[in-house]
């Protein structure tokens, strides 16, 4: 159902969002300094590892805790990948592997050594990320002032995370600011790209969207279609491109400054099987797991339940994929998404650092056994299970007529082959002046950079945090 707006004098909707709340963009540390002394101190940190190990004298023991580790990964490996007495004896090698070296160390009195080394490990992998983080590349998103939209209309999901539109007062504030509100009634099976498109042909200058992943890259489809602004409030429950667009996704409403106090940035727009994507599209495990209706109420139950047919290769259909040039063979999980991903060590998060970058991030992974599993738990990201690159284009063909897929959490049956591509810059985004902005993101820990940077002073330029603008 459609609420009618109530219309209100663009600067006095200002004030009073402003008098409720005010955000100030963060500002990036521009010394240098400070990233050559992170640099240092990550090396005395990775310095103090090693005395830690000599000190103890011990060494075979010390390197137990990474056979733990590894012993783990392949218990893990064992209790998703079989069922019955097979899944139980995973479980409990998962578990009784790392207890049985901190009993070990106790024992042994070499666990003073031990946490030290863990500990100083940990403070080297901080100091060398945030040191690379404070080297960031300097060209950033482009923004530029924007007049207040005459005709803005917001589709709100009154029940997306949770009941946040109305927890929130989404709807009143935005009709306070001049929006119309359209509430989705989802008892109905209403189309979001429907009521957007109709939406543009009765006049509206702007499109917004205050729900999830999948609805808001539906509508976003539409305003790249017309050419006509998209924001986006966090109104979700994970809110995935608010994120990475630098919204605030602990307050919901700030998105609002959209509309009377915005900027404009143009960003990517996926595409797969002509169907937008703001986020991913997920391939293989995951995406056959979602297609189950039991899913929705017992994700843990089902996934437990599909995971060993599916990882030993008997269900689900065998995926070929092509990014470029470069053949990924039988997948067991695929992960395209709309500009990459940063993988992270144990200290990172999953996060873009840029949404306007032109190509897709790949993400393949392939665990045949214990083995490999064991590996991963030791090596991350480096495994040789994991393949991680950057593509414009990518085709997805299976050995059956159709193809799972989970486009932005939204479960799908396409036709193979599947091809996902990239729109660059197709998007008109309307952000807030003023937000928390998207941290940098410093890829995984390359020590040879942390190393040149340590003993070698390289001039860096001045960036802002979100974008470069000229408003």
């Amino acid at each position: 159902m459609a609420r009618t707006a109530a219309t209100e004098p663009w600067e006095v909707a200002r004030s009073i969002m402003n008098a409720t709340r005010t955000k100030n963009e963060a500002q990036p540390d521009d010394s240098g300094t400070e990233a050559h002394t992170l640099a240092r101190l990550a090396l005395l940190c990775l310095a103090g590892v090693v005395a830690a190990v000599v000190s103890a004298g011990q060494w075979l023991l010390l390197l137990l805790g990474l056979v733990g580790l590894a012993l783990a990964g392949a218990g893990l490996w064992w209790a998703l990948a079989h069922r019955g007495v097979a899944r139980l004896c995973g479980a409990l090698l998962a578990l009784a592997a790392p207890v049985a070296v901190l009993v070990l160390y106790a024992v042994s009195g070499l666990w003073p050594f031990a946490a030290a080394a863990l500990g100083l490990w940990v403070a080297a992998l901080g100091c060398a990320r945030s040191a690379l983080r404070r080297l960031r590349a300097p060209r950033g998103m482009h923004s530029h002032s924007a007049r207040p939209p005459r005709r803005p209309v917001l589709i709100m999901n009154p029940k997306s995370g949770g009941g946040k539109v109305g927890k929130h007062g989404l709807a009143e504030r935005a009709e306070a600011l001049g929006a119309r509100v359209i509430l989705l009634d989802l008892d109905s099976s209403p189309d979001p790209a429907a009521l957007a498109r109709q939406a543009v042909a009765e006049g509206a200058d702007l499109l917004g969207v205050a729900g999830g992943d999948g609805t808001q890259a539906l509508v976003a489809g539409v305003a790249a279609e017309h050419d006509v602004p998209f924001m986006v409030l966090a109104a979700g429950t994970r809110n995935h491109f608010a994120m990475d667009l630098g919204l605030d996704r602990d307050d919901p409403t700030s998105g609002l400054d959209a509309l009377s106090d915005g900027v404009e940035i143009r960003v990517d727009l996926g595409d797969v099987a002509g169907r937008p994507f703001v986020n991913t599209v997920s391939f293989g495990t995951y995406a056959e797991i979602v297609q189950n209706p039991e899913y929705r109420d017992a994700k843990t139950v089902t996934t437990l339940d599909r995971l060993p047919d599916l990882l030993a290769g008997g269900a689900g259909a065998r995926l070929t994929a092509t990014a470029d040039d470069q053949r990924l063979q039988a997948p067991q999980a695929l992960l395209v998404s709309n500009n990459p991903y940063v993988l992270a060590d144990p200290l990172g998060v999953g996060r873009r650092s840029r949404l306007d970058g032109g190509e897709l991030g790949v993400l393949s992974v392939r665990i045949e056994g214990a083995a490999q599993a064991a590996e991963l738990a030791l090596l991350g990201e480096r495994a040789s299970g994991i393949t991680s690159l950057t593509s414009r284009r990518v085709t997805v063909e299976a050995d059956t007529e159709t193809i799972p897929v989970a486009v932005d959490g939204e479960a799908l049956q396409l036709p193979q082959p599947v091809v996902c591509a990239v729109r660059p810059r197709a998007l008109r985004m309307r952000v807030p002046r003023h937000r928390p902005g998207a941290p940098y993101i410093a890829p995984s820990v390359d020590w040879r950079r942390v190393v040149r940077l340590a003993l070698h002073r390289t001039p860096r330029p001045t960036a802002k945090n979100q974008e470069q603008s000229d408003a």
